[in-house]
């Protein structure tokens, strides 16, 4: 089959970041013929100016509309495309010269109707960026479930590098109107469609996420509350690993509490672990603030997830609340509402 590939790309007042993220894809090695389709999500501040400067390196089709969210955003994305294989990326990504060449790859071998790829943290970016980044990607902290392992079959892609075939998206009509967690939706409801997903390894962008403590906060406090809601969609994808933040923060709260008494067994693994956080980031980074950084990012991370997971679980699974009556903020109308 012939591969014909479009980028989907929804963007919210950041065209800086698309001209970074355009600037990339000037540059990539791939020489066959593909299309960037940019949606602007009822943005203030467009990137119309910003498209102009490649009009002449890239073929780009651009669409404005109204505030609906990302994951509507894609769907009007892919329903505009001229490809039959999505490749979805976010805005604040950044592409290697051969991430193309590496789909191409990978697909004509092994096609898959999804695939996802890692996220790293290009050399780029600022301090707090990196550790960010290391908190979201490190075995330590998420496992690896972000890109980090070599899994087929039942790996999560997440929509910052997301590829997904023109049949795929039609018959799973594309994502949902949650946001955060339209992905993971997506993915399971193209499981029970009888499409597998792989991970491509290869296929890293340089994914620069939030850049404030508290954007970050808000934004792992909201994957939290999500989480929960999936599971009530889906029951069968429920899984332990996922109150791992919560039981975290008890866990922290209990030792916090047997030294005073004056038990400190319990506060040595979390001095371990939290060393480790740091050795491991200063490695990577060869920088000592980053290490330090890494260690707050973590304390965010689990503690973000964390509350908001036992909020939307006490709510959602406890007293049996409607997730959008409850939770509206995490719910857009879509552009077919």
């Amino acid at each position: 089959m012939q591969i014909d590939f479009s980028f989907i790309i929804p963007v919210y007042n950041r065209p800086n970041e698309i001209d970074e993220l355009l600037e990339s894809m000037a540059d990539m090695d791939y020489t066959n013929a593909y299309e960037i389709v940019i949606v602007e999500d009822g943005s203030s501040e467009t990137s119309e100016q910003v498209i102009e400067k490649y009009n002449d390196k890239l073929s780009i089709s651009y669409y404005q509309k109204q505030n609906t969210g990302p994951g509507d955003s894609r769907n009007y994305g892919m329903q505009k495309a001229q490809g039959n294989y999505f490749i979805i990326l976010d805005s604040d990504v950044i592409l290697p010269t051969n991430y193309l060449s590496e789909v191409e790859d990978f697909l004509s071998k092994n096609f898959v109707h999804c695939y996802g790829g890692p996220d790293d943290a290009h050399e780029s970016f600022t301090n707090l960026q990196k550790a960010i980044s290391y908190s979201m990607t490190s075995y330590l902290t998420t496992g690896g479930i972000r890109g980090r392992k070599n899994t087929l079959g039942k790996f999560q892609p997440r929509s910052f590098n997301m590829g997904l075939s023109k049949e795929a998206f039609q018959a799973s009509e594309g994502f949902g109107d949650i946001h955060p967690g339209e992905d993971p939706d997506l993915t399971i409801r193209l499981w029970k469609l009888g499409y597998d997903t792989a991970l491509l390894p290869d296929a890293k962008v340089f994914h620069k996420r939030r850049i404030s403590w508290k954007k970050f906060y808000n934004q792992v406090h909201k994957f939290g509350l999500v989480r929960p809601i999936l599971n009530r969609w889906h029951p069968e994808t429920s899984k332990l690993t996922y109150w791992f933040p919560t039981l975290f923060l008890g866990y922290i709260v209990f030792s916090l509490i047997s030294v005073i008494f004056g038990f400190w067994y319990f506060i040595l693994f979390l001095v371990g672990y939290f060393v480790l956080i740091f050795l491991g980031a200063t490695f990577t980074f060869k920088n000592f603030s980053i290490g330090i950084q890494s260690v707050i990012a973590v304390l965010i991370q689990f503690y973000g997830y964390g509350k908001g997971f036992l909020k939307s679980y006490y709510y959602i699974h406890l007293l049996k609340k409607e997730p959008e009556k409850q939770f509206r903020a995490l719910f857009f109308q879509s552009s077919n509402s």
